[in-house]
């Protein structure tokens, strides 16, 4: 995922996968973590459309 600089300094930033789904499954609604490409931290998102599904 391209996250544009404006969007990632906005979004928290956790600093592994782990701690980012932590967070996400406390959330009322679905997220998902994902590694940013600019900060290399990890940020939440609810988009699903056009995402690649995850190896779990």
């Amino acid at each position: 995922m391209n996250t544009r600089p404006g969007v990632c300094a906005r979004k928290r930033r956790f600093s592994s996968e782990a701690e980012a789904i932590a967070v996400a499954l406390k959330a009322e609604i679905t997220l998902r973590p994902y590694r940013c490409q600019l900060c290399r931290d990890y940020h939440l998102t609810s988009r699903t459309k056009g995402m690649k599904s995850l190896p779990r």
